[in-house]
């Protein structure tokens, strides 16, 4: 059918693909979902007491993209016309989507499990998210990333002058 590719380069494919969707993700989150996609986004930045949000519909999406790859790299679906690195890029967005899933829907918003991280890296993630969503409606923001969290220093410094600039509306708690 086809030349297999080496374990080497199926194991470089998988992880340049999972390093590739965090800018993917950060792309996404600062140009779809809070621009012309805030429709199912809103809800995320709202508080509710739902088991879903419409901003849910966003994993669909990433499952969408994995499994696409996994049909492109599928004899069993494209025959000789399949390309075998497709099978691995699917896999790294999977492995991203299960990364993301516990970064930022459990350890972030705490939808699966209790654990509020007191230092580290772990904490840092969190409070560059509760930073992104200092900002009301969709204008401005920071951190649009999932798995890499800049200095909350310095994010807070970017709130401030976005709110000085007239750029974003920020929460009470962010205002001082």
């Amino acid at each position: 059918m086809f030349a297999s590719l080496s374990p080497w380069a199926a194991v470089l494919i998988v992880l340049v693909t999972v390093a590739a969707m965090e800018f993917v993700a950060w792309s996404s989150h600062k140009y779809v979902m809070h621009g012309f996609g805030w429709g199912w986004h809103r809800d995320h930045h709202e508080p509710h007491d739902k088991l879903l949000e419409r901003n849910d519909l966003y994993a669909l999406v990433g499952a969408a993209m994995s499994i696409s790859m996994f049909a492109i790299g599928s004899p069993l679906v494209l025959g000789k016309s399949a390309w075998e690195p497709a099978t691995w890029i699917g896999i790294g967005i999977l492995i991203y989507g299960v990364i993301y899933t516990l970064i930022h829907d459990g350890l972030v918003h705490q939808r699966y499990f209790r654990w509020v991280p007191k230092r580290g890296y772990a904490k840092r993630l969190v409070q560059a998210h509760k930073l992104h969503h200092a900002t009301i409606g969709k204008e401005g923001g920071v951190s649009f990333g999932f798995v890499l969290a800049r200095d909350p220093a310095v994010l807070k410094r970017e709130l401030r002058e976005q709110r000085k600039a007239g750029v974003a509306v920020l929460r009470e708690a962010v205002e001082d």
